[in-house]
């Protein structure tokens, strides 16, 4: 009888286990969805945020929109949190990054792109995510910004390039409150599950980072809303789709 009441016991513990375990699923899956309705409830009617054709987020870039099907719309940082920043190199010159980006074929784009003469591009709204990472949790946290070159001809990061990308790069993060060191500011080779080496071993870090802590430390000006760029503007190669 004792080894039946024992059978007995471990039958009511049992259910009683898969009992607690499906409420504590349940909760946590009534969570998730709840999480997921935050984060979608600004696709409503009524509800989206206002925007500007051609409103720029970094003072001094020039507007020339990637293609619609190279990112996803999105109402970052309030659906996805933004704390990372991607450093890539496109393999390529200014000019071709902008056309591939504006191909929809292509599957990639990058927010910013950067030349070598230091003007800058921007092709993606921040609060939009960008496919350029290779993850779509890397995609959905961070900002990418594409530079000219290629990855094994250190000539091309230039002066004006990493002048003008560091002051972009800190722009990004004082309006998101990201720290500015390597943890946070990373290559896309640093990216989990790529395949991809930018922005290659002649990528001088050191000075790319000390560039950025002092623009940081700069006021910074105002983004505007110019005219789109013709689309004779430049442009450079791709990186990495939607994972």
């Amino acid at each position: 009888m004792g080894e039946d009441e024992g059978r007995g016991e471990t039958r009511r513990v049992g259910r009683r286990a898969l009992l607690i375990g499906g409420g504590a699923a349940a909760a946590g899956a009534a969570v998730a969805g709840w999480d997921e309705l935050r984060r979608l409830w600004w696709r409503l009617p009524g509800t989206e945020r206002r925007r500007v054709e051609g409103e720029l987020d970094h003072a001094g870039a020039v507007w020339t929109a990637a293609a619609r099907a190279n990112w996803r719309r999105a109402d970052r940082p309030d659906d996805f949190g933004i704390d990372r920043v991607v450093i890539h190199v496109v393999q390529g010159s200014y000019a071709t990054a902008l056309r591939v980006f504006k191909n929809p074929g292509h599957g990639a784009a990058t927010h910013y792109v950067v030349g070598k003469d230091g003007r800058v591009a921007q092709m993606i709204r921040e609060l939009d995510v960008a496919f350029h990472a290779g993850n779509r949790d890397m995609n959905e946290r961070s900002i990418g910004i594409e530079h000219e070159g290629f990855v094994d001809r250190p000539q091309d990061f230039t002066p004006e390039m990493y002048a003008a990308s560091a002051r972009l790069t800190a722009g990004i993060c004082a309006r998101y409150g990201i720290p500015v060191d390597r943890e946070h500011v990373i290559g896309h080779v640093e990216v989990e599950g790529t395949d991809h080496t930018d922005p290659g071993p002649h990528w001088d870090w050191d000075r790319y980072m000390e560039l950025v802590r002092r623009a940081a430390a700069s006021p910074r000006p105002s983004p505007s809303t110019p005219p789109s760029a013709s689309s004779s503007a430049p442009a450079s190669r791709a990186a990495a789709r939607e994972g």
